[in-house]
């Protein structure tokens, strides 16, 4: 896998696959496959952007790590933990030790206690000390007083809320943080900062997921970017590959993507992503694709080029 050179990953993620029961007209249950053949890896001191459409699978990635899938979610592939397996029974152990969350949705966090001890988490007395002045420490570093310590989650704005969301994830020694879209209803300047202290994260050997639609952060600060769509990786690509009109990436979906941005002249990709009970033969973006030949319909796997990795047979 691009990236992973001798070092052994943080996180491997290898032929995902997730699916939903689903009933039909009739009532007869189905299954429902949203992500499909699913591989990444994110090394130590790794930022791996993950950028998509909504609904193109990213937030069940990280819900799949986590193991906070809905019960009706079944799952097959593989995933590993710096090289064991990352089970139920490990996720359990490891969730919000060594591997930290940082979820999309503010609804998160507990509105029956107060977001100090929250963010603060389980710990004895002889860690309580220690805690309580890092806890101050990032308090201050994501502009929140003193006092919101004592107030519960009813009574923060929205972007306070996302602050606390980032505090709490960022107070041990995580080897992995997970952040699902970390930066909605921040300003600018504080989204600008977090990104700031996951590189730091990565300076000191943290690996971070960094799961976002916002392309221009994750440039500032991913080493590599996953293209996702429908439910799989289409690239995986050096962040400098997105530079300028992205002549360097690969698949033809990745460069459309980079072109809709509104600094590229807001290029509309023609068609919709194709839903997941009905997708077409052989490559996900075919049915979209200018290139899209005879041979588009077949299989179509991963293959490295160039640097990165590519799921398109007619990649240069």
């Amino acid at each position: 896998m691009a990236g992973q050179g001798s070092r052994q990953p943080v996180l491997a993620v290898e032929n995902l696959c997730i699916s939903f029961g689903m009933y039909g007209r009739g009532m007869e249950k189905y299954e429902l496959e949203v992500v499909h053949n699913l591989s990444l890896t994110v090394n130590p001191g790794e930022i791996v952007a993950v950028v998509g459409a909504s609904g193109s699978g990213k937030s069940l990635l990280a819900h799949a790590i986590l193991g906070i899938l809905p019960g009706n979610a079944k799952m097959a592939g593989k995933l590993t933990f710096c090289g064991e397996d990352l089970d139920r029974a490990a996720q359990k152990k490891l969730r919000g030790r060594e591997i930290a969350f940082i979820p999309q949705s503010v609804e998160y966090l507990d509105p029956l206690m107060k977001v100090g001890k929250q963010v603060l988490g389980a710990c004895g007395r002889r860690e309580r000390k220690q805690r309580m002045e890092t806890r101050k420490e990032v308090f201050a570093r994501y502009h929140l007083e003193e006092s919101v310590a004592n107030l519960y989650p009813y009574q923060l704005s929205g972007g306070m809320a996302r602050r606390v969301l980032v505090a709490g994830a960022v107070m041990g020694n995580a080897k992995l943080v997970v952040a699902d879209e970390p930066t909605p209803g921040l300003s600018e300047s504080l989204a600008r900062e977090t990104m700031e202290h996951f590189r730091e994260l990565a300076k000191e050997g943290c690996a971070v997921l960094l799961i976002t639609h916002d392309i221009d952060l994750a440039l500032q600060a991913a080493g590599r970017i996953a293209v996702f769509y429908a439910g799989s990786v289409l690239e995986i690509a050096p962040a400098g590959d997105f530079s300028g009109a992205g002549e360097a990436l690969r698949h033809p979906y990745s460069k459309a993507f980079l072109q809709a941005l509104p600094q590229n002249g807001f290029c509309p990709i023609k068609g919709t992503q194709p839903y997941a009970g009905n997708l077409p033969k052989g490559c996900l973006f075919g049915d979209r694709c200018p290139k899209r030949a005879a041979a588009c319909a077949g299989n179509v796997e991963m293959r490295t080029l160039r640097g990165g990795e590519v799921r398109c047979i007619a990649a240069e």
